[in-house]
């Protein structure tokens, strides 16, 4: 199998979820800085020269999601995925879709306002915009909460790639202050990214 990574994209969640299944794999590290992403043997591996790309034999797939999907049932020895048919099955699928989906992009339009210079910000976005994105995070963080109720995993009692996706994704929130208020959130972050795992996915 090879990853094609860059650090501190969405390939880290791809990296952490091979670290935690401890299989071998061969990493392409990409220099987006220097435009490796565009270059045209990178741009036939993915036209929109986006991060991450896993190759495994005849089959390319495209995305964090895809590819954590396809990984934890490539292993089901492993234990980072439900047992197919089982009753934890569905809130996986449903965890999995919903950092993705519904958290990142929220998620994302923060990041991308904190990382404008002070005297665009007002212009980027009115205090309407951003109140109604604090509105629809709050209600996101809400139903996380509520759904991990106090408990270490998003699905019954072992980590799996859902949790994968969900503390990267929530690692980024609270790296911009987000997570004020859902102390159990921050507490679930903090938990799941001190594995050993995740030191080599971040390792650059």
């Amino acid at each position: 199998m090879k990853l094609y990574f860059a650090p501190r994209t969405r390939a880290t969640r791809a990296r952490w979820l091979l670290e935690e299944l401890g299989v071998p794999y061969e990493l392409v590290k990409l220099d987006l800085a220097r435009q490796e992403n565009t270059a045209p043997a990178y741009l036939s591996v993915n036209p929109l020269g986006e991060v991450p790309v896993l190759v495994d034999g005849d089959v390319t797939l495209l995305g964090a999601l895809a590819i954590c999907l396809h990984l934890a049932d490539l292993f089901p020895e492993k234990g980072l995925a439900p047992r197919m048919a089982s009753a934890e099955r569905g809130l996986y699928y449903q965890w999995m879709a919903f950092a993705e989906v519904s958290l990142e992009p929220v998620v994302m339009e923060f990041h991308g306002h904190a990382r404008l210079p002070e005297e665009r910000k007002a212009a980027a976005r009115s205090n309407d915009d951003l109140a109604k994105l604090g509105t629809r995070l709050a209600t996101l963080l809400d139903v996380i909460d509520e759904g991990l109720g106090g408990r270490e995993f998003l699905v019954g009692h072992a980590f799996t790639a859902a949790d994968v996706l969900m503390a990267s994704i929530l690692h980024l929130a609270h790296t911009l202050t987000l997570l004020d208020g859902h102390p159990r959130l921050v507490e679930y972050v903090k938990s799941h990214t001190r594995r050993p795992a995740v030191r080599t996915a971040v390792s650059g």
